[in-house]
Order: C-alpha cells, then structure tokens, then sequence
C-alpha cells in the first residue's frame, strides 16, 4: 500500500522504461477501467521534435492573461517530478500525486496479469495526468505534450481540439524512423479526424506527410509561411521583435523575452493557436492579454541565464536542430564575447553534426559526462571534436568550478547538450550562488 509522496514516486520509477509491445491497447485498457476520463477533457496535443515545450508555455501564458484555468502535461521535468503535472504553472502538490497514484495503482496491477504486457513508467504517468484533468481538477483547456513521436505515444488517446506539429527533425531516429519524412509520419499520427492542425514544419518532405495525413482526416491545416507568416524585425538584450499575419489578425512589433529566431517561431505557432480557439472555440482574449503574455512567457533551461556579467547560460539543446537554434541565438546576441561551452550529450544522438556546430561558437569547448544511463563518456565525445587541444572533465561539477573561477567579462559561458543534465546542472549553480 503507498502511504507517502517518496512510496509513490518509487513505485512510479520501478516501473519499465519501455514497452515490450508498443501500441495504445495498455493505455485504452485502463482509461476504460477508470471510466474514461479522458472524455472529461478539452485539450490541445502537441508534438514535434524541438519547440513543444516552449510553444506550450507562450500558450499557457497568453490563456492565464485572460484569466483561462489552463492545466499543463509537459516532460521531462527540470526541477521537480511534480510540474509534469501542472495547472496555471504551479505544479501540483505531493500529496495530489500520493493519491492519483493510489486511484491508478490497482488499474495498473490488474493490467500486468493481462496479455497486453506491464504498463510503463510514462504509461502510468499519463494516465495519472488524465485522471486529474478529467477527475480530479478540472480546466479550461489542458494543454498536453507527446513525450516520444506521436503515433504511439502514450498521450494519443485524448480527443483535442486543436493539433500542434511544431517541427521535425533528426532525434530518437532509433525509434522513429531514419528520413525526416519517416519521423512526419510518427509524429502526423496525432491527427485526428475532423481536428485542425497548425504546424511549423519547414522541411518539404516532412511537410507533405503532414498534408497528406490531413487530408486523409480532413483535417485543417494551418502552415506557417503559407497560412500564417512571422517576419522577425529585431534581436536586442530584451529578446526578439517580429509581425504576425493570420487570416483572423495582424499584429505589429510583438515581443517575447525569451532568445532567439526559433523562438519566434514558437511564439508564432503558439498565436496561430490562441486566434483559432478565440474564433472558433469563442474564447475571448484581448490583443493586450496576446502581447502581454507572450512578453511574459518564460520556460526554464531554454536559453536562461542563470548569472550576469559574466553570462551563464543553460541550454537543453540536445539534437542538431536544437544545436542549430543555439548557435544561431549566441550569433546574435553575443557576436563580440568569447564563447565557452560546457557540453555533454547521450550517446544515441548524431554527435558528429552537434559537435561540428558548436565549434562553430565556441572559443573553447569543454566536453564532460553526467551519471545517467545513456550519457556518452566525456573522452568518447571529445574524440568528435577536430580542435587540437580538447578539454575533458569527467566530473562535471569541476568542469563548472573551475571555469566560474576563470570566465571575466568578456566571456560568456554556456552550457548544454541535455535537458536530464541541465536539470542538475541548474539546481547546482543555483545553490552556489
């Protein structure tokens, strides 16, 4: 029996990473033994391979101006286990967890005497996100992010109202699928029937498996650059600057705080989706409330800068097009400083191409390892790199140490490579300072 937060989070953790058998069946199978709360809930579902998260939050943010009840499913976590679950930003409590975990927990174990397999830890944790949101706490809308593709994640059982497809790019290819038109098609896999879709996605053969997927389901879709455009006008100390034009509005000199061109893309996608909900879906959000929350959103380890003079930033890059976006947002925004990055990676993602483009930046690059278990060790990533003199930290507490000590003002420090291990690596400079 769980009695207590810690008893529930381990049962959570003991459970399998992994499915033996993928598939939705688990997930329908127990949904269906708790009454389906799923039913009970009006959603947005987002995939995509970068940007969920943040175009989430711009979301959330602009929602909660207008005085929206907005509940959020998000992974993975960077501070605690509890936000994953969370309503208007706040996580929910210890205690709320204790008890969803004793609602699902029996559902679960008669689950594992079925054929269809053990329930996984992602399983069980989505379906406790659905059993508060459509049980438990209910919400305006609930916004809620795939955590691995589309097709078969566990999130796929919900019934939105509205489907996001952020962008694709070249992560998890080992479960995916190895061309960007084959991830398109996992990832396309949240469209419903009937659903409208908004989507970033640039690359034209992921694009046209997105097409072609709605079209199938006869499903709107709203394409940025075709449908909705964005032109990006100015990057200062204060963040980005860019128009907005949909068939519903145009807004000029919008402004959201958090760095780089990516995520004006976000932030566009993001305002797509609230003008369709206000003219569809009759919510009513003033033009204020749209500017006020976008320059108010802010998502944790996304650029963030934990010190000032010298800069310490966190990144959870963690893929060449997240990479990519990086690179481009210290381009513009720190052109004359020179560069340090702190980097480490897992050991199933394309380092020849991330590495490539960090050093691009960087002045130096230190390369490091974290304890987790698909981390790559930090002599291994070094050997990606073509510079001649390669620094290497295995501990990577010594690493930030000993550089904190020597960066000066000109400098500026970043590190990423992981959200798991920015997540740490937060948590550590914070506590030091």
């Amino acid at each position: 029996m769980i009695h207590t937060y810690e008893e529930a989070i381990g049962w959570i953790h003991s459970r399998l990473k992994f499915g033996i058998k993928p598939g939705l069946e688990r997930m329908r199978w127990m949904l269906e033994e708790l009454e389906n709360p799923e039913r009970h809930i009006k959603c947005v579902h987002l995939a995509g391979t970068n940007g969920k998260g943040s175009t989430l939050t711009y979301m959330r943010y602009m929602l909660e101006d207008a005085k929206y009840k907005v509940g959020t499913f998000t992974s993975p976590y960077i501070e605690t286990f509890n936000e994953r679950i969370s309503v208007n930003g706040t996580p929910i409590a210890d205690e709320e967890i204790t008890e969803l975990v004793k609602m699902v927990k029996p559902v679960v174990e008669k689950l594992d005497e079925t054929d269809l397999g053990e329930a996984t830890e992602f399983e069980i944790i989505t379906v406790m996100a659905i059993c508060y949101f459509g049980k438990v706490n209910f919400c305006d809308v609930v916004l809620f992010e795939t955590g691995l593709g589309g097709r078969f994640d566990s999130t796929n059982v919900i019934h939105p109202v509205l489907t996001i497809i952020t962008n694709i790019g070249h992560d998890h290819m080992h479960i995916l699928g190895n061309t960007l038109g084959e991830i398109a098609y996992e990832k396309a896999g949240i469209i419903k029937s009937g659903v409208p879709v908004i989507t970033g996605v640039q690359d034209e053969e992921a694009l046209q498996v997105i097409q072609k997927v709605a079209k199938e389901n006869h499903a709107n879709l709203y394409e940025m650059g075709n449908h909705f455009t964005v032109l990006h006008k100015q990057s200062s100390e204060d963040g980005e600057q860019f128009d907005f034009t949909c068939p519903f509005v145009f807004f000029e000199d919008v402004r959201i705080t958090m760095k780089g061109s990516h995520q004006v893309g976000n932030a566009a996608l993001a305002l797509m989706a609230v003008m369709y909900v206000k003219t569809y879906l009759s919510f009513f959000i003033e033009e204020e409330e749209i500017r006020t929350g976008l320059q108010e959103a802010y998502w944790v380890g996304r650029f963030e800068k934990l010190q000032s003079n010298p800069d310490i930033i966190i990144d959870g890059a963690h893929n060449p097009e997240g990479i990519e976006s990086l690179v481009k947002t210290v381009e513009s925004h720190y052109k004359d400083k020179n560069v340090i990055v702190l980097f480490t990676a897992l050991g199933d993602k394309q380092l020849h191409n991330m590495v490539g483009q960090l050093e691009t930046i960087a002045d130096e690059i230190v390369f490091t390892t974290f304890a987790f278990d698909r981390a790559i060790s930090a002599g291994e990533l070094a050997s990606y790199s073509k510079k001649e003199s390669k620094v290497v930290f295995e501990n990577w507490k010594e690493a930030i140490d000993k550089k904190i000590e020597m960066i000066g003002e000109n400098d500026v420090f970043i590190i990423t490579g992981s959200l798991y291990f920015i997540s740490e690596v937060r948590k550590y400079i914070r506590e030091k300072n």
